[in-house]
C-alpha cells in the first residue's frame, strides 16, 4: 500500500512539474538555424513568434510592417533579443564580403520588397541590460550596417505559424537563407568566400 502511494504521489508531482514547465514557456521560444559548410558552421539564433490566430501579420500599404516592428525603424526578423548571425567563414551576400564574425540580423520592411541587413550592433538579452547593445531593433541606427541586400519575397500560398529561419539548397560553395511567416517568404542566396 506505501508503494502504491509514493509511486502515485510520483506520478502527481511528475505532472504538476510537466505543467509548471509548460506553464514557463516563452510566447516567443529562442530558435535556431544551423548548416555547416566543410568543416565551418554558420548558425542563426532568433526568437520564434506564433501566429496565435493572428492574420495578416505584416499588414498592407503604408502599415505594412508596423505590426512586427513596432515603434522601431526595422525588425529584428524574430521576437525579443536581437535576431544573431554566427558564421566560422567569410561569406559573400548581395555582392558584399561579410567577414568572419557575429552579426545582428533586421530587415527592413516594403510590401514586396524586403532588405536584409548585417550590422556589427551588439545584443543585449533584455531591454533593461546595461550596455550599448540593441534589444530587438529598438534605437537602430544603419551607421553599424555591414551589408544591406534585398530579398526575394513571395506568397507561399500556405499559412506557416511559427517564424521561421531555415537554410535551403545548399552546397560547398554556399546556399539560401530564408525567412517564413504567415504566407511570406523572404530569401538570399550567400556563397562562400574562398
Amino acid at each position: 500500500m506505501h508503494r502504491i502511494k509514493t509511486t502515485t504521489l510520483f506520478f502527481v508531482l511528475l505532472l504538476i512539474g510537466a505543467d509548471y514547465a509548460y506553464a514557463q514557456r516563452p510566447a516567443s521560444p529562442r530558435g535556431e538555424a544551423s548548416t555547416q559548410i566543410g568543416e565551418a558552421w554558420i548558425i542563426v539564433d532568433y526568437g520564434r513568434p506564433i501566429l496565435r490566430g493572428r492574420t495578416g501579420i505584416f499588414g498592407s500599404g503604408e502599415e505594412y510592417g508596423t505590426t512586427v516592428t513596432g515603434p522601431a525603424p526595422v525588425w529584428r526578423a524574430g521576437a525579443n533579443k536581437s535576431t544573431r548571425l554566427h558564421t566560422e567563414v567569410p561569406l559573400m551576400i548581395g555582392g558584399t564580403e561579410i567577414p568572419a564574425g557575429e552579426y545582428s540580423v533586421f530587415v527592413e520592411l516594403d510590401q514586396g520588397d524586403w532588405t536584409l541587413i548585417l550590422s556589427t550592433h551588439e545584443a543585449k538579452e533584455s531591454g533593461r541590460a546595461p550596455g550599448d547593445g540593441l534589444w530587438g531593433s529598438y534605437n537602430y541606427t544603419p551607421d553599424k550596417d555591414v551589408v544591406r541586400a534585398a530579398m526575394m519575397v513571395e506568397d507561399v500560398g500556405f499559412s506557416i505559424d511559427q517564424f521561421t529561419i531555415s537554410f535551403f539548397d545548399v552546397t560547398e560553395t554556399g546556399g539560401t537563407l530564408a525567412m517564413a511567416w504567415e504566407s511570406t517568404m523572404a530569401t538570399i542566396p550567400f556563397t562562400v568566400v574562398q
